[in-house]
């Protein structure tokens, strides 16, 4: 018994369309992974549901950037203009600064410093060293700040308790004077 034909239109019902385009979807993409393994051709597949959700396929020794681009040579028509271009060539070189970021923090932490040159070594040892006196600097000027604030509050004390025993309202509630 062989297949009928079906004129090809909107399916109205909503489980019915959506159904058959599971089926369509999934034979589909059979057939793009077919092509690629049979013919050696590289494949690309995109697929977004009417939810928006989205199905693709790519043959292993290609991807989506590979194909758009061999679609733009071939075509002739223009997917990126020069502002996307320069963009991506601004996230290339924020990329690599990352990663020479990375591998410049793990040398100051000790890792990975045995392929270093004695030069390297120096530098890093300078770096070291400026950050260890920057660090010292900064917890002297707290530890100072820190004996100010509780020579203040000595001296603050000390002047209430005075006032409260060297003057004649003495006979007052201490309390009155100083709320510590």
């Amino acid at each position: 018994m062989g297949r009928g034909k079906i004129e090809i239109k909107r399916i109205e019902n909503s489980s019915n369309r959506q159904v058959t385009f599971a089926k369509r979807r999934a034979g589909l993409l059979k057939k793009a992974r077919e092509i690629g393994v049979l013919c050696d051709a590289e494949v690309g597949v995109v697929i977004f549901s009417s939810a928006g959700k989205l199905y693709d396929f790519w043959t292993p020794k290609t991807t989506l950037p590979r194909i758009l681009e061999k679609y733009q040579t071939n075509s002739g028509k223009i997917l990126w203009d020069e502002k996307h271009k320069s963009i991506s060539a601004e996230i290339d070189r924020v990329k690599k600064e990352n990663d020479n970021m990375q591998i410049e923090l793990r040398h100051m932490k000790g890792e990975d410093v045995n392929s270093l040159q004695p030069k390297e070594l120096i530098a890093i040892e300078g770096a070291l060293q400026n950050g260890q006196t920057n660090l010292r600097d900064k917890m002297m000027d707290h530890w100072k700040m820190h004996r100010r604030n509780v020579w203040g509050l000595f001296y603050f004390f000390c002047h209430c308790t005075l006032f409260y025993f060297c003057t004649p309202w003495s006979f007052l509630n201490k309390d009155m004077f100083c709320k510590f």
